[in-house]
């Protein structure tokens, strides 16, 4: 289904896409006054399904890398990502037409919306990780075979790089980080040039409308006096894992990112226990009493214990009373060739991946309501 974003979308999206980040991905509140500002001048922002595009489409990435506290400090432009794009598109010697997020999470779920709207381009419902990871090479347009290079980054003064001829997608990130760390510590992107046929081969189908559900469930129980916990677990197909107070934060920038720890005591049914989760930039793996409660790809999200508002890492702090949610990773990331990149091992952890139960994206049934608009 294709469809127009509006402002009611983007309350959902912001929520939603925040809680499958898994604590990364970028401040949702700070992208959705972001693209709410360019839907109050007038832009719009088509969204389409993977299953419309032409298999001679060209799309591309967009999005922010960097660490989420830079994020936090630094305001930006807002047409970085599209001065990426141009810049990329130069290379190419192609005109783009479509775009596609390169993962759902924060504000890097809403970029591609603003992009859209600056641009007249759709973007297609669908990502990279249906998740957010700390690296780029952790897409699955490159673990599936999109070459790393050409690609682009830009700053908010409107530096610009292209990088050409890289070996594989770990040159693309190690280099690129490098430049972001130059450039303040974060930067936008663009990269990963695909047909039509090689997204719907490569992507992560359906993740903008999906953030969108996971959203407007969790409003939907809040405005009912009802467990938004709860509903966000349905919506998402994960499961609650943990509940309890955050006790202790240890948090670094490291290297372009947010690396460290975090402790939560447990209260309710978990009293008596306590989890420790480990993170760069978004959660990695959680130990419930020394033994391993879930680990990448699975999704490891933060809520409030109260409303299911999104915990992300750069503002999780002591006192805060939560939820942890354990949410079933796509199919795409639990296949060999993904776990090598985004399984614990992938992240220097010398433990084995084992899956949560349950379905990525839960029963998927569609939002009622959405405004309908031809694909751009």
């Amino acid at each position: 289904m294709n469809w127009s974003v509006t402002e009611d979308d983007l309350e959902s999206i912001a929520i939603g896409a925040g809680i499958l980040g898994t604590g990364g991905g970028g401040n949702p509140y700070r992208g959705k006054l972001l693209a709410r500002r360019h839907l109050r001048e007038g832009g719009r922002m088509t969204v389409v399904s993977l299953d419309d595009l032409p298999a001679d489409a060209l799309g591309v990435s967009v999005g922010g890398m960097g660490a989420p506290v830079i994020g936090i400090e630094r305001i930006i432009r807002g047409d970085e990502a599209l001065t990426a794009l141009r810049r990329l598109e130069q290379r190419l010697g192609r005109t783009v037409t479509h775009i596609v997020p390169g993962e759902v999470g924060g504000s890097n779920s809403t970029i591609p919306l603003v992009v859209s709207a600056q641009s007249g381009l759709p973007a297609v419902d669908a990502d990279g990780m249906g998740r957010a990871f700390p690296e780029l090479q952790q897409t699955t347009f490159f673990i599936e075979g999109a070459p790393p290079s050409p690609a682009a980054i830009a700053d908010y003064r409107h530096s610009t790089l292209v990088f050409d001829d890289l070996p594989d997608a770990k040159s693309l990130e190690r280099i690129a980080r490098a430049a972001t760390v130059a450039m303040g510590g974060a930067a936008s992107f663009a990269f990963a040039p695909m047909s039509g046929a090689e997204m719907r081969r490569m992507a992560i189908p359906g993740t903008l409308s999906l953030a969108q559900r996971v959203g407007a469930a969790v409003r939907e129980a809040r405005r009912l006096h009802e467990n938004a916990v709860a509903a966000a677990c349905t919506a998402t197909g994960g499961q609650e894992i943990f509940r309890g107070k955050v006790t202790d934060v240890q948090r670094r920038l490291v290297s372009g990112f947010a690396r460290g720890e975090l402790l939560l005591e447990g209260s309710g049914e978990c009293r008596g226990s306590a989890m420790r989760i480990a993170f760069q930039n978004e959660n990695l793996i959680a130990w419930r009493d020394g033994e391993i409660a879930a680990t990448a790809p699975d999704l490891i999200c933060l809520v409030d214990e109260l409303t299911a508002e999104p915990v992300t890492t750069e503002i999780v702090r002591y006192g805060l009373r939560v939820a942890v949610l354990g949410i079933p990773a796509p199919p795409l990331l639990r296949t060999e060739r993904a776990l090598a990149v985004v399984g614990p091992r992938g992240f220097g952890y010398d433990v084995a991946y084992r899956p949560l139960a349950g379905v990525y994206g839960g029963a998927g049934e569609p939002t009622a309501g959405r405004s309908m608009a031809p694909p751009g």
